[in-house]
This record gives structure tokens, C-alpha cells and sequence, in this order.
């Protein structure tokens, strides 16, 4: 069945500026790390791309290594895009990512420019197309000089693989250098990526403060801290769910008795303010102008109506926010 976009698409999205770039992101973007891989049925990924897309969702994440197996998010991505989104290319911030490990052998893993190189390349063609419109280094690489793996991001931005050069998991510091470097080879640095939410907020401690000084912007992943912050846990770990598995990305010892305690109360405020637990969690992560775009994953079409909700109500009142710092704490 041929695919024509929602005539409203750009109606309620909203859609904010990264950085001091030209560069424009939607508040809520979608991020494939799960849920669109070899085992994931298609028609559902196509699916959730499509009511993403029509809602105004925009952006869409990728790194090489998504999956399982690695590559396969990006190739369902690919079927979609020449599918669907092909008429609609211009309209789309499409992102993917190289730091972690793809192959065998020296050059399939960490920073070089020879994996990042050859990486992008094959990124491209899981995906079909000609460019990536942001392209980041996925984790910082110890044992390559920065200048090698920031050299390489200037290299495939000039070689036109990719319009925006972003970093990902980086420390404060470590990305104050990189955007120092990326500046000198006058090379658009616009973003980082980082994992940031109510429950993990380690960003506060310099990184937003090195991106808002720089004019880079920030995208948030896991705002949901892997599902704490939903109504999921709330009376502890139910069968089938993520911890119940010991899955890789949440185990049952995150779920612990004070984790649960503080998702009580800030679901009680949530209720207060008309929202979910997991809507409010992405209001509160918008409320900072320096971040750009909270980056969500959804395995059906309800969870990301859902998400989309918060947009609804991304104000807060100096009471909320002080009883949230409160529980926080």
C-alpha cells in the first residue's frame, strides 16, 4: 500500500534549534537501538516509522552496531526509506554512529579513521542512501589521538557522506577538546548524544554547560532510564518485563526498593499535572533550552502516541520542580 505523509504533520510538533546551527530538530525524535532488527517483524517497523514521521517526528537515530545482528536496524531503515520516505528525503534529519565494535580484525571497532571511513560506507548502503545528515563518533577511544578520529568526521564532511559531525558519551571535557578541534578544521560540529534523564543526570556536572558555552546542542537518550521512569515498575519488577530478563541494558538490581520509592512519588506529580510518569519525564528534559530533542524508542504505535503527549504540557511550575529536585536527591 503506497505511503502518502499526514498533510498535518508539521501542526503540533515543535521544533527547536541545535545549538547556534541552522540545524532544527524536533522535540521528540525517534531512536531505532531496538525494536527494528532481523527479529522485529517488518510491517510493525514501517509501521511506527510512518505515524512517527506523520506526528512530525523527523529525526531518526541509527548507529552500525543496531540490531541484532549489527546492521540490521539500518537495513530495515533502508526498506523503508526506498518504500516510503524516499519522496519525503529532504524533509528528514536521518543520523547513524560508528565507536563500537562491527567486525573482526583491528579497523571494526573504537575511533580510527580507518573504521570510521569504512563504517560510514557501509552505513550508507545498508541504508540506501547517498548521506547521513549527522554522523557521530559513537564513544570516545582511548588509545586514538582525538585529532585522528575528529579528523576523519571533517574528512566525510567534506566528502559530502555527511552534513553534521556529532560526538556521543564523551565527558565534558573530552568534548570541550573535540569541538576545539572540529572548530580549527572548520568542520560543523552541531551535537552530542548522551544518556540524561530524571534518573541519570550526569550532564549537569559540565557537559550542558560545555555545549551551551560552545553552541552545540544536546539530544537525550534513554529519557525513560530504560523504563523506570513509566508506570511499568511501580509495584516492582513484573514478569516479562525487561529486568525480569536480566536484559543487557536493565537488570533487576536497577530496579532497587529506592528506585521504586522515588518513581511513586514523581508519578504523583505527574498525575497532577494530567500527565504520565513517562510524559512528564520528557517535559522535564525539554525544560532546558540546551537540550535539543529528547531521543525516545517505541516497539508499538501506543507507546509512541504516548510519548508524544508530553508535548501537551512542557511547562513547569517553581513548585513542581523543586518537589521533583527533592525526590531526586
Amino acid at each position: 500500500m503506497n505511503y502518502t505523509a499526514s498533510e498535518s504533520r508539521y501542526s503540533h510538533m515543535p521544533y527547536r534549534r541545535c545549538g547556534k546551527s541552522g540545524l532544527q530538530l524536533p522535540s521528540v525524535s525517534l531512536g531505532l537501538w531496538q525494536n527494528f532488527s532481523d527479529f522485529d517483524l517488518f510491517d510493525n517497523c514501517r509501521n511506527l516509522l510512518r505515524v512517527a514521521f506523520d506526528h512530525g517526528i523527523t529525526h531518526f537515530d541509527l548507529a552500525n552496531n543496531y540490531g541484532p545482528p549489527p546492521g540490521s536496524a539500518e537495513e530495515t531503515f533502508g526498506r523503508v526509506m526506498q518504500k516510503d520516505f524516499r519522496p519525503y528525503r529532504d524533509e528528514m534529519i536521518i543520523a547513524t554512529k560508528a565507536g563500537y565494535d562491527m567486525w573482526p580484525g583491528p579497523y571494526g571497532d573504537r575511533g580510527s579513521k580507518k573504521y570510521l571511513v569504512a563504517s560510514l560506507d557501509q552505513s550508507l548502503k545498508r541504508m540506501g542512501l547517498d548521506y547521513v545528515d549527522i554522523f557521530y563518533h559513537h564513544r570516545p577511544d582511548p588509545e586514538t589521538p582525538l585529532e585522528e578520529t575528529m579528523m576523519a568526521l571533517d574528512l566525510l564532511v567534506r566528502q559530502g557522506k555527511a552534513l553534521y559531525a556529532g560526538i556521543s558519551n564523551y565527558s565534558a571535557d573530552q568534548t570541550r577538546e573535540a569541538i576545539k578541534v572540529l572548530k580549527e578544521l572548520k568542520t560543523p560540529f552541531v551535537i552530542h548524544q548522551a544518556k540524561y534523564s530524571m534518573f541519570e543526570r550526569w550532564v549537569e556536572n559540565g557537559l550542558l554547560d560545555v555545549l551551551g558555552d560552545t553552541g552545540a546542542g544536546c539530544i537525550a537518550f534513554s529519557p525513560l532510564a530504560q523504563g523506570m521512569l513509566t508506570d511499568k515498575y511501580l509495584n516492582g519488577i513484573p514478569e516479562g518485563s525487561r529486568a525480569s530478563r536480566n536484559h543487557t541494558s536493565l537488570n533487576p538490581d536497577q530496579v532497587s526498593a529506592a528506585i521504586v520509592d522515588k518513581a511513586r512519588k514523581l508519578n504523583e506529580i505527574a498525575s497532577g499535572r494530567g500527565q504520565s510518569l513517562a510524559q512528564m519525564a520528557i517535559a522535564w528534559l525539554l525544560k532546558d533550552t540546551r537540550v535539543t530533542s529528547v531521543l525516545i524508542g517505541a516497539s508499538k504505535v501506543s507507546q509512541l502516541q504516548n510519548s508524544l503527549e508530553s508535548l501537551k504540557n512542557l511547562s513547569f511550575s517553581s513548585e513542581e520542580l523543586q518537589r521533583i529536585q527533592e525526590i531526586l536527591e
